[in-house]
């Protein structure tokens, strides 16, 4: 499955959906997610109950983007790294969402999954080292484009 913005997303960027994402202004954070989540860009929509159960389980911290601009359509931001991300987790996925305020999962918006066809590296193996994910910085695309 390539890359995607939810859907959800998408209207919450143009101010269909309730509460919307400004991706400079907004705390986005990025989570490694593993192998066994099967993703649904049309009907996930918050963190909580699609995405959680497949996050290591507290097996590493999630991380808040830092840097974040936007140009031409392009969302980027300043590498993340993980820390001591453990054996025998398998990550295919980087998986960015808005988290809002109240600090209950289920209002945390997805916005985008990105495989191996946006971040060299994917799937890998955790090893109990740190794991950073460098986003393309080159392309057009950058993280993601609307």
């Amino acid at each position: 499955m390539p890359s995607f913005i939810y859907d959800k997303a998408r209207e919450s960027f143009l101010g269909i959906a309730s509460g919307s994402i400004n991706w400079t202004n907004d705390v986005i954070k990025a989570t490694l997610v593993s192998s066994s989540y099967v993703p649904d860009q049309a009907n996930h929509q918050y963190v909580d109950p699609s995405l959680w159960a497949h996050t290591g389980s507290g097996a590493w911290t999630p991380q808040v983007l830092s840097g974040k601009t936007s140009t031409t359509g392009s969302a980027l931001a300043s590498n993340v790294t993980f820390t001591a991300v453990p054996a025998p987790y398998t990550i295919n996925y980087v998986v960015l969402w808005k988290e809002s305020g109240n600090g209950s999962r289920s209002q945390w918006q997805l916005v985008a999954l990105l495989d191996s066809s946006a971040i060299t590296g994917l799937p890998l193996t955790g090893s109990g080292a740190d794991i950073t994910i460098a986003w393309n910085s080159v392309t057009a695309a950058r993280i993601f484009k609307l």
